[in-house]
């Protein structure tokens, strides 16, 4: 086993461990950089959950496929998303999700589990963060305030 493949999967591994010690209802969570770490090192997949409309306007991680967990700018549950998910990926794969702030990737990464998935994670922070005290995302976490490979339209 390679260095980079040991690294990876003591990642997940040790997200793994603190999924059970939290009572989390998937496989478990990982930092942006360590979601980077494991799609660079192609030991999972990061599939980006957000709608279209934010791929478009605020950036997207090159390389990452992207299925919607909700849609249109109110956010309307896809009803066929562990479906599509399936239709591309084996139910054992590791799945990274990655939506705005790593919530809804939290109720997706329930979801796929509830499914039949076995490895799913959740990207803490997601793309943007959490909103700061001016009402602002990017400025407290996420891919992008860590200043991780994204691009945009």
């Amino acid at each position: 086993m390679s260095a980079p493949q040991k690294n990876a999967l003591e990642i997940l591994n040790n997200a793994r461990a603190q999924a059970k010690e939290q009572d989390l209802p998937y496989a478990g969570s990982v930092t942006p950089a360590q979601a980077w770490q494991l799609f660079n090192s192609g030991e999972a997949t990061l599939v980006d959950i957000r709608s279209n409309e934010e791929l478009h306007f605020v950036g997207r991680v090159p390389g990452s496929p992207h299925i919607a967990w909700a849609t249109g700018t109110s956010l309307t549950r896809n009803p066929r998303f562990a479906r599509e998910v399936a239709n591309k990926f084996d139910k054992s794969d590791n799945l990274l999700l990655l939506c705005r702030s790593g919530k809804r990737s939290a109720l997706a990464a329930e979801a796929l589990t509830h499914a039949g998935f076995t490895s799913v994670f959740n990207v803490l922070e997601g793309f943007e963060g959490e909103i700061n005290e001016h009402k602002q995302r990017g400025f407290t976490g996420g891919w992008q305030f860590h200043q991780l490979p994204w691009e945009q339209d």
